[in-house]
Order: structure tokens, then C-alpha cells, then sequence
């Protein structure tokens, strides 16, 4: 096991039903650390920037258009194996397909609105703490 750091956006749909609080608490509850958050509004090329490994699908556009439509919650969160632990916690990208308790089956609209995101690796967790905290990620306290 080792100590690891990843990235969780509460995304719009979740920010503009004041989810915010009730899904941070997922977390809470665990060994997970919360070690920064912020709330911003992404504009496009930021968000283009975030989701450069899917340029050129067919859903591009639509997931671009999606988290810049309203604030999200973005979160530093770190603690033994946090990647793997985050993901269990938010559940599958489909809610229909999550598992009972976990964020998407309880919150998530549709596949496309699911309320959240978190990497689904250590080399994404790098790429996308950089992409939305501009400060070196090491430094956060």
C-alpha cells in the first residue's frame, strides 16, 4: 500500500442540486484526506486541455460543453491507495451499472451527468491535479 494523491470534481449537475456537501462526506467517512478544494468555472480551453485524451470522439464536444456549463468542486484528495478507493466510492461511469451507495447510483441524472469524477490512475491523477491546481500539487499541505 502507499500513499497516493488523486483528483475529484463534483461536476455541474451535483453543484447547481447542492450535492456538494453530501458527497464530500463519502469521502469523510473514509481514509481518504481531503487536502485541498476549491470551487471554480472552467472555461473551454481549460476544459479542453482536461479532456484532451478523448479529442477527436464523437463525445467531445458534448463533455466539454457539459463541465463548463456551471461550477464544479475540484479536490485534492490523498491517503493509501486513494486512486483504487476513490473509484470504488464514486461507483461505475454508468449509474445503472453502479453499485448500491456508492456516489453515482445515489446522485448521478444519466451516464452523461454523473455527478462526478475521479482519475482512474496514478498518471491521470498527475495530469489532471495539474490541469486544475496550478501550484505545484507536492506543495499542498
Amino acid at each position: 500500500m502507499r500513499t497516493e494523491r488523486s483528483l475529484i470534481i463534483i461536476k455541474p449537475d451535483a453543484v447547481e442540486r447542492g450535492l456538494v456537501g453530501q458527497i464530500i462526506k463519502h469521502f469523510e467517512k473514509t481514509s481518504i484526506h481531503i487536502k485541498a478544494i476549491k470551487i471554480m468555472k472552467l472555461d473551454k480551453k481549460k476544459a479542453e486541455d482536461f479532456y484532451a485524451e478523448h479529442e477527436g470522439k464523437s463525445f467531445f464536444e458534448e463533455l466539454v460543453s457539459y463541465i463548463i456549463s456551471a461550477p464544479i468542486v475540484a479536490m485534492i484528495i490523498e491517503g493509501e491507495n486513494c486512486v483504487e478507493k476513490a473509484r470504488k466510492i464514486i461507483g461505475k461511469t454508468n449509474p445503472l451499472e453502479a453499485d448500491e451507495g456508492t456516489i453515482r447510483k445515489m446522485y448521478a441524472i444519466s451516464r452523461d451527468k454523473n455527478s462526478i469524477h475521479a482519475s482512474d490512475s496514478r498518471y491521470a491523477a498527475l495530469r489532471e491535479l495539474g490541469c486544475l491546481f496550478d501550484q505545484d500539487v507536492d506543495q499542498v499541505a
